[in-house]
C-alpha cells in the first residue's frame, strides 16, 4: 500500500487530523490514502451530535464504541477522517460537519467540490 502525497486540498502539506481517536485510513491521525482505500477517507471532520446520529441512521454507527477493534467511539468535538462520499451525501442532506481545510487530503476533491468544503471549513481566514 503505497501511500498518496500527504497533500491537503490547499496545497500544502497535510496536517494532523485527529489523535484521540487516532484517526485516518493508515491510523495514523492523518486523512491520508492510497488506491487501496476504496472509502476514500479523506475528509478531516470535526463531529457533531446531529452529523454522529445522521451518520448512525445511515448505517455507519461512529459514536458506539467498538472495543475489540480499539475504537472508542465519537463524540461531538472530535476530528475524524471521514470518507468523502459520506460528507457529500450529509452535505446534500444539509447535515455535514464542518470540516478542517488543513487536515483533509487533496484526493477528497476527487469526490467533493472544493467550495462545498470551503462553505464549511472551520480553517478559512
Amino acid at each position: 500500500m503505497e501511500k498518496d502525497e500527504s497533500i491537503n486540498v490547499l496545497g500544502e502539506p497535510l496536517v494532523t487530523c485527529g489523535d484521540d481517536p487516532v484517526t485516518g485510513f493508515y491510523r495514523d491521525g492523518k486523512c491520508n490514502t492510497c488506491d487501496d482505500d476504496p472509502g476514500s477517507h479523506t475528509v478531516c471532520i470535526e463531529a457533531t451530535g446531529a452529523f454522529l446520529e445522521y451518520s448512525r441512521f445511515r448505517g455507519n454507527d461512529l459514536s458506539t464504541p467498538a472495543p475489540e477493534y480499539g475504537f472508542k467511539g465519537l463524540k461531538p468535538g472530535d476530528s475524524w477522517c471521514l470518507c468523502a462520499a459520506r460528507w457529500l451525501e450529509a452535505y446534500e442532506n444539509d447535515m455535514a460537519p464542518r470540516v478542517h481545510l488543513t487536515r483533509t487530503h487533496r484526493k477528497a476533491l476527487e469526490i467533493v467540490p472544493l467550495e462545498y468544503l470551503k462553505q464549511l471549513a472551520t480553517d478559512l481566514n
